[in-house]
């Protein structure tokens, strides 16, 4: 069940994906991703877990958004297994594509992976961000492309239990409530998505 702000003691029907797995993250760690200047222009690669150590290096990543077609957003709990922000609430998936690698063919596969679901995705804008978790130390500093799909609301879904735990659908109206009352519970870059998203107007 998703708690959306300890004020509200709000519950909304989620779903758990079982057991969380002893991850894969470490070998993802060592894949390369690409650097990127203040202007989002490739200056060159280096690992998963170098860019993310302080102070952090620029980089190129993906968010996805998934609507359905009452407008609700649906959420992922990362799995308590995360090197980042672990066990917080966030967008549908997000990722780094391969340094040279087509975005929405990133997007499209780590959906795959993390969700077992396909859907078209569209890129709307781009979020630049820093934030540092207080858990490990380390460093989010990401060139943020945002792509948005739009899945029934009914979709079944086929989740990697290392890296979901949970997921739900929620109405925008709740979830900038529950952003507003209880922002810990909720990945740093998840309210720049959500703005990147919804000034596309595709989201509705």
């Amino acid at each position: 069940m998703l708690r959306l702000g300890v004020a509200q003691l709000v519950l909304l029907p989620g779903r758990r994906t079982g057991k969380t797995g002893i991850v894969r993250h470490f070998d993802r760690e060592r894949l390369l991703v690409e650097l990127v200047s203040d202007a989002g222009d490739p200056i060159g690669t280096d690992t998963v877990g170098q860019v993310h150590r302080p102070p952090g290096q620029l980089h190129r990543a993906f968010s996805v958004m998934l609507y359905d077609e009452a407008g609700r957003v649906l959420l992922q709990r990362r799995a308590a297994g995360k090197t980042r922000f672990a066990s917080r609430w966030s967008n549908a998936c997000c990722g780094h594509p391969a340094p040279g690698e087509q975005l929405a063919a990133a997007a499209t596969d780590r959906l795959a992976a993390e969700l077992g679901l396909a859907a078209p995705l569209t890129e709307v804008g781009v979020y630049a961000y820093r934030a540092d978790d207080p858990v490990t130390g380390l460093v989010e500093r990401e060139w943020d492309h945002v792509l948005v799909g739009r899945v029934r609301g009914d979709t079944v879904f086929a989740p990697d239990p290392a890296e979901v735990s949970e997921y739900a659908w929620v109405a925008p109206a709740t979830l900038d409530a529950a952003l507003a009352a209880n922002p810990d519970a909720y990945t740093p870059w998840l309210p720049g998505v959500l703005r990147t998203a919804a000034a596309s107007r595709l989201t509705g």
